[in-house]
């Protein structure tokens, strides 16, 4: 479908979106429960009991694509450290070579949390960030060659005028850890934009070397339609090079109106990107109410939002023109109703835990778990939701060098923890 026409659709009769989104709406009343329908061809297939969907109506694309199987993990397999209670509002972990973890706070603060929870100052220099809703500093990542560079990098809410808007910045992280040094905006998401909401923002290396950055369509109606738009970054996968130079093998180089730096196109908001050790970018994105999608990212290709899109407004009402499969658009490896909110996204490749080397974990801030999913042939076969007796919304999971998991929750007084082998 040609791109004039994909911009009509998203812009026609945009009904009023509600005030907040899928990882705001944690504290609303469940929906009454009823037993799933399982969608796997397994036999004595039990999917996790998730509830009413949303919109019972909309139908799976193919068989397995929700409410997969779910899989139990045996408790005495791991234990989980809480390495601090002391954090406020964490956004990212990122684990250090030596063990220690870097980690960021909404607010604007970075610090280094020690491999034994001792909780850093925050590291001086970083940029001033607009922290209102869900903005603020975010994501954060090393430098392929951090070894050698001392580089980081960092996305937060940039604070313009007329608005805000996604950046990307990088800097030397100092010998002494206590200041980052020669900071450079490499990346400025346009348009600026006055609004609080979809930042997107997970920041990832891939084995190309290059970087890819997640970018939320700001939510609002005027803005969301952009999503489809090639002028704008908004609603798209970006791909810069370390330095921020627009690689010249990305789709859309030399095209008119068309923003050099995009990957991908057609997301709603993007929190959750990782890379598998086949070296594909998967990402996890926010949807609508009942909406939430899991997709494997590939160059050039549009995965819908707002066009084709399961799911449907806060108000209850459907996405104006929607729908849920379409010629020319991506359908979503695996989608949930009701949604988890999903924040953080770790393909894991270690050998502390065997059993779960090639699973996905995802981060579930109204799920309140750490969700673990089973994939083969691009297919989703298996689902886990770790850690709900905890009650945490989890806002962020990596992989450490030493195959530990570590993750962030998200409230004000956030907490660390190691998930390892249990001795």
């Amino acid at each position: 479908m040609k791109l004039s026409r994909l911009i009509l659709l998203s812009a026609i009769g945009m009904a009023t979106l509600g005030a907040s989104c899928s990882e705001e709406r944690a504290t609303e009343q469940e929906n009454e429960q009823q037993e799933p329908v399982a969608t796997t061809p397994e036999q004595d297939c039990q999917p996790i009991d998730r509830g009413t969907a949303n919109v019972p109506e909309q139908k799976p694309t193919f068989e397995g694509q929700t409410r997969a199987c779910e899989m139990k993990t045996d408790s005495t397999a791991y234990q989980v450290q809480v390495l601090t209670k002391s954090l406020k509002k964490p956004w990212a972990v990122e684990p250090l070579p030596d063990g220690n973890l870097l980690v960021t706070e909404k607010g604007g603060q970075m610090r280094i949390v020690s491999a034994t929870g001792q909780v850093g100052n925050p590291i001086t220099g970083i940029p001033k960030v607009d922290a209102r809703g869900q903005g603020g500093l975010l994501d954060v990542a090393l430098s392929p060659k951090f070894g050698s560079d001392r580089m980081i990098y960092w996305s937060y809410t940039e604070p313009r005028q007329g608005g805000n808007a996604t950046s990307v910045a990088r800097a030397v992280l100092s010998e002494d850890r206590s200041r980052v040094e020669n900071v450079q905006v490499i990346f400025q998401a346009q348009p600026t934009y006055d609004g609080d909401k979809h930042f997107g923002s997970r920041l990832n290396f891939g084995p190309d070397g290059m970087l890819y950055i997640t970018l939320g369509e700001r939510s609002d109606i005027e803005i969301r339609p952009q999503a489809q738009q090639m002028n704008s970054h908004m609603g798209k996968i970006i791909r810069i090079a370390p330095d921020g130079k627009v690689p010249n093998d990305n789709p859309f180089v030399n095209k008119e109106n068309h923003l050099p730096e995009i990957w991908s196109v057609g997301h709603r908001n993007v929190q959750a990107a990782t890379f598998n050790d086949a070296g594909e970018l998967w990402i996890v994105d926010h949807g609508a109410q009942g909406g939430d999608e899991v997709n494997k990212v590939e160059k050039g290709k549009n995965y819908g939002w707002p066009v084709v899109t399961f799911g449907e407004e806060y108000s209850g009402q459907p996405i104006p023109s929607a729908v849920t499969t379409k010629e020319g658009f991506v359908d979503p490896i695996y989608y949930w109703d009701p949604v988890i909110a999903p924040s953080g996204a770790q393909f894991y490749t270690g050998n502390a835990f065997p059993d779960w080397k090639g699973n996905l974990f995802v981060g579930g801030l109204r799920a309140q778990a750490l969700v673990r999913l089973r994939i083969e042939n691009n297919r989703v076969t298996g689902e886990e939701h770790l850690l709900k007796d905890r009650d945490q919304r989890i806002r962020d999971v990596r992989q450490g060098p030493d195959g530990a998991l570590y993750v962030v929750t998200d409230q004000e007084n956030g907490e660390l923890w190691k998930i390892s082998p249990k001795q």
